[in-house]
């Protein structure tokens, strides 16, 4: 029966010059990235926002995202492993028990934790331009679930944040994990964004007028770790220490996202309608 599954056991690594490894991650991480900020380009464009600005939020944005989401990794999954080893955390190096240096780039994001240095980013790049926080926080949320499901997409190509077992037909068996068929819960998460992403874009087309003062960055919030929130009850576990607990760490992480999502989405309707109904 095994033979009717979908067989998954692409090299994570595209091609290696010199020493240097270009890999499908990196490449996905950084594509998506790519066409948030070009469609990101056309909405400034279409808000009459300066273009320097996009740029400051680009530089902001993703050293926010890449800081945020390998502290994240570090602190929320292996705190014990990363403060006995700080540097670590924030060089894509090793230093084996032994000695010497190995390269091993970061192995290791949580995208609880971009989200948060994606925050920080935009209070930065707030003050900076003086571009009002909560409009600049509404227009990265209509593309936010774009670049999570680019990321989800690379974690597939990794063999990594694995599934439970099924019998589904449509199961992976990750070969160069084990033989067991797997939900491919990164292809499902990585569809849900996708899926969310058509929501919010296509709310920003028609609703705009009505989903300002941080609804979009709410309706972001809620939407994408709700999905997240269920999708995990299909995952296996990732550290040891969340086999003894009843929701694992994406979980338990995503609940506080849900709730200031609600918040942001409720109380941004209310503000904005009592606006226009002033007007």
């Amino acid at each position: 029966m095994i033979l009717n599954y979908i067989h998954w056991n692409p090299d994570p690594e595209i091609v290696n010059v010199f020493g240097i490894s270009i890999r499908y991650y990196g490449l996905l991480f950084v594509g998506g990235l790519i066409l948030c900020l070009y469609i990101l380009g056309w909405i400034f464009k279409r808000e009459n926002i300066p273009a320097e600005n996009l740029e400051k939020l680009s530089l902001y944005g993703i050293i926010g995202i890449l800081a945020g989401a390998r502290l994240g990794h570090c602190l929320f999954y292996e705190p014990a492993y990363y403060l006995s080893h700080p540097l670590e955390m924030i060089l894509p190096l090793k230093f084996p028990e032994g000695g010497g240096v190995k390269f091993t780039g970061y192995q290791g994001l949580a995208s609880h934790g971009g989200a948060l240095g994606l925050i920080v980013a935009l209070i930065i790049y707030s003050r900076k331009t003086k571009h009002g926080l909560l409009d600049a926080i509404d227009l990265i949320a209509v593309v936010a679930a774009l670049g999570g499901a680019f990321i989800r997409l690379a974690n597939l190509m990794n063999s990594e944040i694995l599934g439970m077992p099924t019998a589904q037909p449509w199961a992976f068996v990750f070969e160069r994990v084990d033989n067991v068929p797997r939900h491919p819960a990164q292809l499902y998460e990585a569809l849900a964004y996708f899926l969310i992403f058509g929501v919010t874009f296509s709310l920003y087309l028609t609703k705009r007028r009505y989903l300002r003062n941080g609804a979009f960055f709410g309706l972001a919030l809620l939407l994408i770790f709700t999905a997240r929130f269920f999708i995990e009850f299909l995952k296996e576990r990732q550290v040891a220490f969340e086999e003894s607990m009843k929701l694992d760490m994406g979980q338990i992480l995503s609940i506080p996202y849900v709730l200031i999502g609600a918040g942001f989405l409720f109380c941004g309707i209310r503000k904005t309608a009592k606006s226009l109904k002033n007007k």
